[in-house]
């Protein structure tokens, strides 16, 4: 256990700054200042290394939780981050990107705010990268079985290297020109800088993990092609298919979804040239929608130097504190400020949609929105509340409603469930023999943690289809769900 007494010593959530605003929207650093190593030591103390430590559950990954803490208040990074990679494949991807349910499950948080658990994991392993422990781990030998790899997001990646590891032979391909699928093109870098993805992916090439770039599978090699030239393939194309808002006007120019907003952002940020790339520049944004993506674009519109951000949210807004019907270890839905909350603009709740108003060039110059109401159960615009906002750009951040799918019916002849993922049994083979699912094309819209589980699972349900048994751990079953929710 780490200190006996910390969590009674130490009360409060002690987290890094962030870096000021007027100098963190001029250039697209991460936003937050180095860790003082005395204040992650102190709350790695507070951890109460529980007899039955809930975080374990709160996390779909399993993560040792009260283990790698009371090895960093001891001082022993390496062993640390040891035991923090025998369940997560990328700590330094969730560790800044998920949202992290094991706070929510800390027991510490029935009366006191949580352990910083997020902040110690990233910690933990920029400390390993720093001091070079993040060593690669090649099989001892292979199996002479090859798995091709569709998609190179968490999911994806995670089932690569456990693959790569158990001696297969892998192959990861990926549409786009650079390795990283959403990690790389739908996550700006204050959130998190890429080169965090290109040391993981200089460890798998080293474990013999082969990466192909710019290869559309579909496309560019048919699925029915693929699966023959490999003894079994993964799925890990994430829900691409964007949710759309078909209201009058929608054609109009300046009416973009989010990602095709934040791909061009992050490869101009890549140092790419974008061609008429969609920018925020001297613009009024409005953002519809108000999750992560909906941060991830009020943030780089912010840094492109737009006149005005308006974020909206169809629902209401939710409550500072956990509501009494999500009680403790549930994952709450809260009022949530994030840093690109932060960089200014405004936030409206109970805000419909209404229409895309344009101008005689096809332009949209404003969106007409109305109050929400709830009539028998559902959200509507309330009559004679109408009114608009100058919009010169609209970003569309509604969430995602599933994998595409046209490529894998014609040539795979994969089912899909009636949530539009790809369906899969218990073991996460679809109904193509030899062909699994991992991640968000099977489970849909979901957490990045939820993902890597997948990804490490899959590898086990693949070693296992190739070599009739396997030693690969399974943290995550495909009916599995977070604490207090519903399966999807």
């Amino acid at each position: 256990m780490a200190d006996p007494k910390g969590f009674l010593k130490v009360t409060e959530r002690e987290l890094p700054d962030r870096r000021p605003v007027p100098v963190r929207i001029l250039d697209w650093k991460e936003v937050y200042e180095p860790g003082d190593s005395a204040v992650l030591r102190r709350q790695a103390g507070r951890c109460m290394d529980c007899g039955i430590p809930f975080c374990h559950q709160g996390c779909p990954l399993g993560n040792l939780i009260p283990e790698w803490n009371d090895l960093m208040w001891r001082g022993e990074g390496r062993t640390a981050i040891e035991r923090l990679h025998a369940t997560n494949n990328f700590p330094e991807f969730t560790g800044r990107l998920c949202p992290a349910p094991c706070e929510s499950a800390c027991v510490l948080g029935i009366n006191q705010p949580p352990v910083t658990i997020k902040q110690i994991e990233v910690s933990t392993i920029d400390e390993a990268f720093a001091n070079g422990w993040v060593d690669p781990k090649p099989p001892g030998r292979l199996t002479g079985k090859t798995v091709a790899v569709v998609g190179s997001g968490p999911a994806g990646l995670a089932a690569a290297q456990q693959l790569t590891r158990a001696g297969h032979t892998v192959a990861v391909y990926e549409r786009d020109d650079r390795i990283g699928g959403l990690l790389r093109y739908g996550i700006p870098d204050f959130k998190m800088e890429k080169r965090h993805i290109d040391a993981r992916l200089r460890q798998m090439q080293d474990e013999g993990t082969r990466f192909r770039a710019g290869v559309e599978i579909g496309k560019d090699i048919s699925w029915s092609d693929l699966r023959a030239r490999y003894d079994a393939v993964v799925i890990a194309t994430g829900a691409t298919v964007p949710r759309d808002l078909p209201l009058p006007g929608r054609e109009l120019d300046g009416v973009h979804f989010a990602m095709e907003y934040l791909v061009e952002a992050n490869k101009a940020v890549a140092g790419d040239q974008v061609p008429n790339q969609i920018s925020a520049e001297g613009k009024h944004v409005v953002v519809i929608g108000g999750g992560d993506t909906g941060a991830d674009c009020i943030g780089t519109a912010h840094r492109q130097g737009a006149l005005s951000v308006t974020n909206l949210a169809i629902g209401k807004r939710p409550a500072d504190e956990r509501p009494e019907d999500q009680p403790w270890p549930m994952t709450p839905t809260v009022f949530e400020v994030q840093s690109a909350h932060e960089e200014g603009g405004e936030r409206q709740f109970l805000a419909s949609t209404v229409e895309f108003v344009g101008n005689a060039a096809g332009e949209v110059r404003a969106l007409r929105v109305a109050e929400t109401e709830f009539v028998d159960g559902r959200r509507v615009p309330k009559a004679g509340t109408e009114r608009e906002i100058p919009a010169d750009l609209v970003l569309i951040a509604m969430g995602f409603t599933g994998p595409e799918r046209t490529s894998l019916e014609e040539q795979l002849q994969t089912q899909f469930t009636s949530r539009g993922n790809v369906d899969r049994d218990a073991a996460f083979q679809s109904t193509a023999p030899g062909v699994f699912v991992a991640g968000d094309a099977g489970r849909g819209q979901s957490l990045i943690v939820w993902a890597i589980a997948e990804g490490r699972s899959v590898a086990a349900e693949v070693d296992s289809y190739l070599m009739g048994e396997t030693a690969l751990p399974a943290p995550v079953r495909p009916t599995d769900v977070a604490i207090g929710l519903q399966p999807a």
